[in-house]
């Protein structure tokens, strides 16, 4: 049920919960320091940190509900920190590293991120507050800044240095804008899922993935992503090619 104002207001003169918070926190101070890292040069450290925020990202709303701490205020900040942390930091980043060259194009591009990674976020807040799902409506801004820093640490993991200037990551942040706001259905991972009871050999593959992970970082985050952005439109676009099918045997 919706608080009134006046619930609310009294709700933060109560206080706020500390942890979940500072995780919260971890991840905005994460995102920052990816753009003071973008603004220096430093393209592979600012990938590093926003995945770092990733990381925090995915475990302050974790904590809030394992310690029962959950709070509007908690959201709304989350939500901040997220643009912030998925949205500027990741535009920054693109534009330092790639979209420069390409002159208004490219700013344009990266503005074009950061505000569909905003709408993004606000279209979740508010369908979060009446539908619970075990999928998302659009691309997750966090995936998708997760994409744009992979696709910088592949860069350098392959030898590359500095600044490029490829019309694909000119086509990639435009693609990411789109899929942020687009009808495109993405599994959500919820908690439940994980806490449940699985066959032995679904242990033995986490290890395994873990362990390749780690070989090849790099790499194996750029496979994930890439396969997580693209699997769902793929999958959509193939249930589009068959109803259009069967319309058209249908009308026949």
């Amino acid at each position: 049920m919706k608080k009134t104002p006046e619930e609310r207001r009294e709700s933060l003169r109560k206080g706020v919960y500390i942890l979940p918070n500072l995780v919260t926190t971890g991840s905005l101070f994460a995102g920052f320091y990816g753009i003071v890292a973008s603004m220096n040069g430093r393209y592979d450290v600012a990938a590093w940190f926003i995945l770092i925020s990733a990381v925090f990202d995915a475990l302050d709303g974790k904590v809030a509900r394992l310690t029962n701490t959950t709070s509007q205020f908690g959201v709304e900040y989350d939500s901040l920190a997220d643009l912030v942390a998925f949205g500027v930091a990741p535009g920054v980043l693109m534009y330092s590293w790639a979209l420069r060259p390409f002159g208004k194009l490219g700013w344009l591009a990266a503005f074009l991120y950061v505000v569909c990674g905003a709408l993004r976020l606000a279209r979740f807040n508010v369908q979060a507050s009446t539908v619970e799902s075990k999928n998302f409506v659009g691309l997750p801004i966090p995936a998708a800044a997760s994409m744009v820093a992979a696709c910088v640490l592949l860069f350098y993991h392959l030898g590359g240095s500095g600044t490029i200037r490829m019309v694909s990551v000119l086509v990639l942040i435009y693609g990411l804008a789109v899929l942020m706001v687009s009808n495109v259905s993405y599994y959500a991972f919820k908690d439940a899922e994980l806490l449940k009871r699985r066959p032995f050999g679904i242990l033995v593959l986490s290890i395994v993935l873990i362990i390749v992970i780690v070989a090849q970082p790099e790499v194996m985050f750029f496979l994930i992503f890439l396969v997580y952005t693209m699997f769902s439109p793929v999958i959509a676009l193939v249930a589009y090619w068959r109803r259009r099918k069967e319309e058209k045997v249908s009308q026949n």
